[in-house]
């Protein structure tokens, strides 16, 4: 009798389980969940609102805001947004934030990121015909560069870009480069003897220091100041701002002002890229970048001249001057590095820049 009574009762209970399911799936089909409350709770993002109909780009690169780069970028940037009017929003990554100087190439190449602007030095080892930009003392003055950047020089260059589906927008400004170490003061190339010196991805930068007889590290831009930090190395080259904005003199005893070089950098974008915009926006970025190019070309000078007068109330900082008779020495020193880049980039680009040197040399 109890066994009856407990089918029953287990009987009852799947009826009402049963009856209950049934009733719940009921409810949702035909009057539906009420999410009022749960939508509410969800986090807007109003930046994401339209994003279908903005073209976005990514901008990556590797130095401080408040640099040549870093403010030519923003300017860029705010320029597009505002001519487009938000149709198109340049999204700029500073510092090394989305990828480094070592990487940002392939990155681009990849189209993981639209738009870089890398130092010229690091697209040496690629294309073989941009080290004639790292020769030593190869500017003998602004105009020199402008007219190398914005001449046959640079259309040549950029035009090597297009086997690997780059299209090269234009040359930005930052300035002459200067050196700096731990150790000496560098003013004869007999003072460089087995010091060691952080570098950028350069043969003509390698050969530079070897024939002055000292070692190198190819180190990202954004670990150099680690690397002076423990002694890794015991200097670096490098423009006044971008010495001044990384702190790289902070660990630094001796600053040489000898605009032996001249830092640029290659404003780049992806080619696939490019190429799916409308012509109406393909306009407004190059109007946009030339204004930004004929900006950053004038106010290069007017801040590595601000940050070279910073560096010169660091009390720590040893600041020395070459005369005439130093930079000769120093050319004098440097002079095989012009035939073993001839042999790589071929007589006829080589010409031009030697013709660029002597119309502007004294």
């Amino acid at each position: 009798m109890k066994t009856i009574t407990s089918e029953v009762a287990g009987l009852r209970t799947v009826i009402t389980i049963t009856a209950f399911i049934i009733t719940g799936i009921f409810t949702a089909l035909f009057f539906g969940f009420d999410l009022s409350n749960a939508s509410s709770s969800l986090e807007y993002d109003d930046e994401q609102e339209g994003i279908k109909d903005k073209i976005v780009i990514q901008f990556s690169h590797v130095v401080a805001e408040n640099t040549p780069k870093g403010m030519a970028a923003r300017r860029f940037a705010s320029l597009v947004e505002s001519r487009t009017n938000g149709e198109i929003k340049i999204q700029v990554h500073s510092n090394g934030t989305l990828y480094s100087d070592q990487n940002e190439y392939e990155a681009l190449r990849e189209g993981r990121v639209e738009m870089i602007a890398p130092a010229t030095s690091n697209l040496t080892k690629r294309f073989l015909k941009w080290q004639v930009l790292d020769l030593p003392f190869i500017f003998p003055s602004y105009q020199a560069v402008e007219e190398a950047y914005e001449g046959e020089i640079g259309e040549t260059l950029l035009r090597d870009l297009e086997q690997d589906d780059i299209k090269g927008l234009t040359f930005w400004y930052n300035g002459y480069k200067q050196v700096t170490n731990s150790s000496q003061p560098i003013l004869y190339p007999e003072d460089f003897h087995r010091l060691h010196f952080r570098i950028m991805p350069s043969p003509v930068i390698e050969s530079q220091f070897e024939q002055l007889g000292a070692s190198t590290s190819e180190l990202p831009f954004n670990k150099t100041y680690r690397n002076l930090e423990v002694d890794f190395v015991n200097g670096q080259e490098n423009t006044a701002s971008n010495i001044y904005s990384k702190k790289l003199f902070q660990d630094q005893s001796y600053m040489t002002i000898s605009n032996h070089g001249y830092l640029g950098y290659a404003v780049l974008i992806n080619e696939a890229f490019w190429n799916n915009l409308s012509n109406e926006h393909r306009e407004i970025i190059e109007g946009a970048m030339t204004e930004t190019t004929n900006w950053v070309r004038r106010h290069s000078i007017e801040m590595n001249d601000e940050s070279t007068r910073k560096l010169r109330q660091e009390e720590n900082l040893q600041i020395d001057y070459l005369t005439q008779a130093q930079q000769e020495a120093w050319e004098q020193r440097l002079r095989p590095i012009y035939e073993e880049t001839e042999s790589m980039v071929g007589s006829k680009l080589m010409k031009k820049i030697y013709k660029l040197k002597d119309k502007y040399s004294n």
